[in-house]
């Protein structure tokens, strides 16, 4: 598969959670409904009818990926809209008076931010549920949680700084034992790795489009056919009546080409190829940093993809500045700039200045052993030359 141009000539880029680059066939399908194919899709005539195709299409593709290619899928502007829609919409729906939702504290800020929304200002009760050391959510302690008022469950299916992959099948089950619906923010699982819904037994599932190289801007929610919402945004009735607006025919089109391309990859066991770059990446800074290079996270259970290490001495802000041949993060993209550990890190009982060490490094379709290799000598090269600048070590905050 050709190489994107951002690509080809910058610094080598372990950044995949961030965002990924932008399919070539995911942007040259898409540019055939920004220009000739204009029409909307509630339109009748000529004009309407190949992008109500395409949007059918595009459905269908997402559908497939998942799992259940009856499922009932709603195009979002992003994924975040996809976890606001499926959290509030729940709550918006329930007869239940001062609802009660449990998520717990490592999610992303999407349903984190939602879920406070809905505290403060409609005073639904939020339970958090703690996390182990490797990040992992006890479903014994869901169990525990429960309250007659609780009508949804979130948990996200992979952290997006760690990695760690939650035992979502379990959790939805716990979660129909007592009378709840399940949502799971899975913007960093889909396209990594397997998604079966059925199998799963969630009820709602949320999908990023610039996780899986379609573009910003174009999510979904998995909706089961017996759940139901209320809409954030009324109108027209498009989306099963869930998201009113004339729909973004050529960003959904994206999205459904990326979903097919990611299954294509799938099957063909990428998540292996990738999985080999990542130990062999952890292994060889291992080999040249030895005991400094810190796990972060499972070592087993996570993303096929992700590498969350602690490099002691260092602290990961200084290290990727010295390094300006890696493109790579501390932690969530929706924390950069922040000079405080990782709120995720935090949870799971890592000291500050390891914290203030990690690094996260993921990589994606068109990572290389080479591009492992260099990153191993500019990482392992920097690591030394900024120990031997501040010898006693990150300074602690306080």
């Amino acid at each position: 598969m050709s190489v994107p141009k951002g690509l080809s000539k910058g610094p080598v880029y372990l950044d995949y959670n961030a965002t990924t680059p932008v399919a070539p066939a995911v942007t040259e399908a898409l540019l055939n409904y920004v220009s000739e194919e204009f029409g909307n899709p509630s339109s009748e005539h000529h004009y309407g009818s190949k992008p109500r195709m395409a949007l059918n299409h595009a459905r269908d593709q997402v559908a497939n990926l998942l799992g259940r290619s009856d499922a009932r899928v709603v195009f979002t502007g992003s994924g975040s809209e996809a976890n606001a829609l499926a959290i509030c919409g729940v709550v918006r729906a329930t007869a239940v008076e001062r609802p009660h939702i449990i998520t717990q504290c490592t999610e992303h800020p999407a349903v984190l931010e939602t879920c406070r929304a809905l505290r403060l200002r409609h005073g639904v009760d939020v339970t958090y549920l703690p996390v182990d050391g490797s990040g992992m959510v006890d479903p014994a302690e869901l169990a525990a949680a429960f309250t007659p008022r609780t009508v949804l469950v979130s948990i996200m299916m992979a952290n997006n700084e760690t990695g760690a992959l939650q035992p979502i099948s379990e959790l939805a089950r716990v979660t129909h034992e007592h009378g709840a619906l399940f949502h799971s923010d899975a913007a960093q699982a889909v396209g990594k790795l397997p998604i079966d819904v059925p199998a799963l037994g969630v009820d709602l599932l949320s999908v990023t489009g610039h996780k899986v190289y379609a573009p910003k801007g174009i999510g979904a929610l998995y909706v089961h056919p017996d759940v139901s919402l209320e809409p954030l945004v009324r109108g027209g009735g498009q989306e099963y009546g869930l998201r009113a607006g004339t729909e973004n025919v050529a960003f959904a089109v994206a999205l459904g080409t990326a979903a097919r391309i990611v299954a294509d990859d799938l099957a063909a066991g990428e998540p292996e190829r990738i999985r080999g770059l990542r130990d062999r990446l952890h292994n060889r800074l291992r080999e040249v940093l030895g005991d400094r290079v810190m796990l972060n996270g499972p070592s087993w259970s996570r993303l096929p993809n992700t590498l969350n290490i602690s490099i002691d001495g260092v602290r990961g802000k200084d290290l990727l500045t010295d390094t300006p041949g890696l493109a790579a993060s501390t932690g969530s993209a929706c924390h950069s700039g922040q000079r405080r550990p990782s709120p995720v890190l935090v949870a799971m009982g890592l000291s500050i200045d390891r914290g203030l060490s990690a690094l996260r490094l993921s990589l994606g379709r068109w990572t290389t052993r080479e591009d492992i290799d260099r990153a191993v000598e500019a990482i392992s090269a920097s690591a030394l030359r900024v120990s031997r600048i501040g010898a006693a070590g990150p300074t602690p905050i306080r």
